[in-house]
Order: structure tokens, then C-alpha cells, then sequence
């Protein structure tokens, strides 16, 4: 028997799945990730604790499954997009890493679009947005010019991790595309961005493609693991390409809908479409030569963890979510928006905080837990609408993340969305999609949808009820309101809390 490892760098946590030729997922392990935040707005992480994470994720996989190390042909990376991981010349990291929920850059983002506008959303395909790599490196810059000038190259998350196991640094097509400092139809770094903003090209390390193999494991990592050092390394991509690769969206007419802390929706794209004009990310795929667009919700799982920590912190977690049950469609008059960190898509604004509407005193909380639930799913209706604009239909969503553990909450989705809704049979997200990259790029498939047909089962398709449809569709016209009608109130609160 042969396998394949993927390897999922995620926030939180970093995940390792074994994997045979037919997909059967045999063992796995994962090792939490501490994160700080050492001021409001702040969110980093120790570049090095991902590499100890995801030493102790394999020592663990390959403890518990007992394979012969000389059958794992080869191993792949999903990675958390965005992280800025700033080296020396020696590729040490010289400050912590600044992560995709960090929102310390809006001045840096204007500045982007003061400078540039649409030209640059013409060559990322995106607008410059917090989260971002690119409005990251221009905060070192301005506020650590000690650290940038020391800087000699950066990477993101998944390739620090990829260099410190095989000596090679480089960073994989897909998640470059995530800096904005890319041109995405080029697939090459934006001179013309670095001009604008006097960062030298040098900065930007080579770039390869999700399938190539860029080494093998070092002697060092070897034996640290007890990987066998020519077991063959690939290029990984995004996490949320990898996730949807490992949902099999692989062709146009398919979306997925995946909640973790955020949530996305996400549709694959033969083409760099300019036709959402930054209203929704397009990113060069883990697919050579395609692309892929997505709308984010900031706090989508992340609403709900929160709703849980306050209100529920000794329920285990399917109990919290089914308690919902207990409520009715729209909650008894209540709704939720998740702007809780603020949001993305399609409001592209960190002031803006989540709001209950309705409350009365015949709730209770499994109405609140509710409200949460279809709220998150509302967001992501918004973000649907967008593609629907512009002459996208899908014929279905494939659902992955905390909303495919859910029965009451699929069928939400397939009735918000008014669109069939597909559970997975065995939903490994973006760990799969990692694991997949290797099986492709070690020539086990010819292509990525030929992986798919082998590797990915599914289990149930959820069909839209047509009675609740209609109800949530009025519902949906009272929620698409309250971000116009909120703003600004929620402005003048935050000043107030600042100013205490």
C-alpha cells in the first residue's frame, strides 16, 4: 500500500491526514497552535511553532498508524493565506508573524487605493483589504523600519513550514496570489506594484505551481520525524483552494460552502475574471492555469464559538447547535448579522459590528442560537447574490466545515440558498485537498477531477423545502437592511469606546 500525507496549517491548529491511492483517509493527528494578540486588532503568530506543530502532528501519524515509512510517496500543505512571515538573510523570521485576521492596516489600504485605484484591482484581481500580505509589509515598513530593513525576502505560513522540512524556500502560485502583490493572469509578482510603493522586487521570493515537487525532506527533519528523506515534497496551495479541492469543486456550475472560524463561498473560474470588479477575491488555483473566486465572512464558525463561550461554555458543541431545533424558522422574530470582527464581503469595512434585531422577552436562548445559525448563512446569501449579478447559477453547494455537522443546520443552507445542499462522506476540507495535490503531483491521477471521482464520496444531498423557502426569502429581505441601518450607529459607538 502507498500513501500520501496532507498537511493542513490552519489557525488554530495543524492537522496531518495519511492517505491511500483510493482516498481512504487511514490515520490522523493534529497540535494545537497558540495565538497572541497582543494588542486590539492584533492577531500573530511564532513562525517556528508551526514548524514544532507540524513535527508533532506527523511524529503523532505515523505513531498511530504503524505504516512503513518508505510507502508515503510523497507530501503536500495547506496553509492559512496571508500570514506576512518577514525573514533575514539568514531565513530567520525577524518578528512574529502578522495573520489574515489582523486588522492593524486600514491606513495602509487606503494608501493603496489612493495610489493606484483601479489599476490595481485590474492586476491583483482583488481590493487591498486588511487581511492582506501586501498592506502588512507597508505597516513593517512604516512602523518597523528597523525589522523591513533588515528584511531580505518574506514567505507565508505554509511555505516557512515547507522550507524548514526541505531547505528549499519558494512560494506556491495560489497563495502568492493572496499577498495582492501579485499579477494574477501573469502569475508573476507586480513590478508595478512594488514601484508604487518602493519595495524591491528582490523581496519576492520564486514562485511554483501547487503540483511541482520542490525537494525532499531534509536529514535534519528526518530525523526529527521519522519521515524517510525521499519521500517527495510538493508546492500545497491556499486553504481555500485546497478545501475546495478536497469538496470536488473542480468544475464552474459548483460552489462550496464552507464555515470554519470564517466562512466562504467559493467557485471555481477558468478564467482571471475582472467582472466582479473586487466585489468578490480571484485567486490563481491549486488547479494550474485556473482560478478561483470566493466572497468571505469574517465570522461565520467564529459567531457561533462565540455565542457558545458566552452562553453555553459546559454543552458540547452539537447540543448547543441542535438546541436550535427548539426554535422556528426566523427564530420567533429575532436576527443576527456576524460582523462581529467586522466583515468582508459584501461590505469590505472593519468598523462594522454584529447586531441582534428583535429581541423580546417571549425568546429564549434557542432562539438566540437560532438567529446565529441562519444569520451566518443570510451573509453568505449576500455573497451569492453577487454571483448571481453577474449570470452565475449553480446547481448545487457543496457544504464542508462545522455546517456539514449539522442536519438542521444543511438544510438551512439548502433553504436559504433555495439551492441543493451536499454532505460529503468523509469531509476532510482542506487536508484532503493538500493530500490530493500530492497524489496528482506524484502522477498517481492525470488531473484533479480524476483524483476527485476516486477520492471524495458523497453521502446525502439536502433539497430546498419549498414553504421554508419563501420564508426565509422575506426574512433575507429584512437582514440584506440592517448593515445600511447599523453603520453608522456602530461607528459613533466604537469612537465612544475609544475614547474611553
Amino acid at each position: 500500500m502507498k500513501y500520501v500525507i496532507g498537511i493542513d496549517l490552519g489557525t488554530s491548529a495543524v492537522k496531518a491526514l495519511l492517505v491511500t491511492k483510493t482516498g481512504e483517509v487511514v490515520a490522523q493527528a493534529s497540535e494545537d497552535c497558540a495565538l497572541s494578540q497582543p494588542r486590539p486588532g492584533y492577531s500573530e503568530q511564532n513562525p517556528d511553532d508551526w514548524v514544532a506543530g507540524t513535527l508533532a502532528a506527523i511524529k503523532g501519524l505515523l505513531q498511530s498508524s504503524g505504516v512503513n515509512v518508505q510507502d508515503i510517496e510523497g507530501l503536500s500543505y495547506s496553509g492559512q493565506m496571508h500570514g506576512l512571515v518577514l525573514l533575514d538573510q539568514n531565513n530567520r523570521p525577524l518578528r512574529p508573524a502578522i495573520l489574515w485576521n489582523d486588522t492593524r492596516t486600514t491606513p495602509q489600504t487606503k494608501e493603496i487605493i489612493a495610489k493606484m485605484g483601479d489599476q490595481f484591482i485590474e492586476i491583483t484581481k482583488n481590493r487591498p483589504l486588511e487581511g492582506f500580505t501586501l498592506p502588512k509589509i507597508l505597516w513593517v515598513k512604516e512602523n518597523e523600519p528597523d525589522i523591513f530593513e533588515q528584511a531580505k525576502t518574506f514567505v507565508l505560513p505554509k511555505d516557512y513550514v515547507r522550507y524548514q522540512m526541505t531547505g528549499q524556500l519558494n512560494m506556491e502560485l495560489s497563495d502568492a496570489a493572496g499577498t495582492v502583490l501579485l499579477d494574477v493572469e501573469k502569475k508573476s509578482w507586480s513590478q508595478e506594484i512594488c514601484t508604487t510603493f518602493d519595495l524591491p522586487m528582490s523581496l519576492c521570493p520564486p514562485l511554483v505551481e501547487a503540483t511541482t515537487m520542490v525537494g525532499t525532506i531534509t536529514p535534519e527533519f528526518a530525523r526529527a520525524s521519522g519521515l524517510d528523506e525521499a519521500t517527495k515534497v510538493f508546492g500545497g496551495g491556499a486553504d481555500n483552494a485546497c478545501g475546495a479541492i478536497g469538496a470536488g469543486i473542480v468544475r464552474s456550475d459548483q460552489a462550496m460552502c464552507s464555515i470554519g472560524t470564517s466562512g466562504v463561498i467559493l467557485s471555481y473560474e477558468p478564467t482571471a475574471t475582472s467582472a466582479y470588479h473586487g466585489q468578490l477575491h480571484v485567486f490563481n488555483h491549486a488547479v494550474s492555469n485556473a482560478f478561483y473566486s470566493m466572497g468571505v465572512t469574517l465570522a461565520a464558525g467564529y459567531s457561533l464559538s462565540w455565542l457558545k463561550k458566552t452562553f453555553g461554555p459546559d454543552e458540547s458543541f452539537n447540543d448547543f447547535v441542535g438546541s436550535a431545533s427548539n426554535s422556528t424558522i426566523g427564530a420567533r422574530g429575532l436576527m443576527f448579522t456576524p460582523y462581529i470582527v467586522g466583515e468582508r464581503t459584501p461590505y469590505a469595512d472593519a468598523k462594522i459590528r454584529g447586531s441582534f434585531i428583535g429581541v423580546d422577552s417571549n425568546q429564549n436562548r434557542a432562539d438566540f442560537v437560532r438567529a446565529v445559525l441562519e444569520g451566518i448563512i443570510f451573509s453568505f446569501k449576500d455573497i451569492l447574490a453577487i454571483y448571481e449579478t453577474n449570470g452565475k447559477n449553480f446547481k448545487e453547494l457543496i457544504s464542508i466545515g462545522g455546517g456539514a455537522k449539522s442536519e438542521l443546520w444543511l438544510q438551512i443552507q439548502a433553504d436559504v440558498f433555495n439551492k441543493p445542499v451536499v454532505r460529503l462522506a468523509s469531509e476532510q476540507g482542506p487536508g484532503l485537498g493538500a493530500a490530493m495535490i500530492a497524489a496528482v503531483g506524484l502522477g498517481w491521477f492525470a488531473d484533479f477531477e480524476a483524483c476527485a471521482d476516486q477520492f471524495i464520496t458523497r453521502q446525502k444531498v439536502y433539497q430546498p423545502i419549498t414553504q421554508n423557502v419563501e420564508k426565509y426569502q422575506r426574512l433575507y429581505e429584512v437582514y440584506h437592511q440592517i448593515y445600511g441601518q447599523t453603520k453608522d450607529l456602530t461607528q459613533q459607538l466604537l469612537a465612544i469606546q475609544e475614547a474611553n
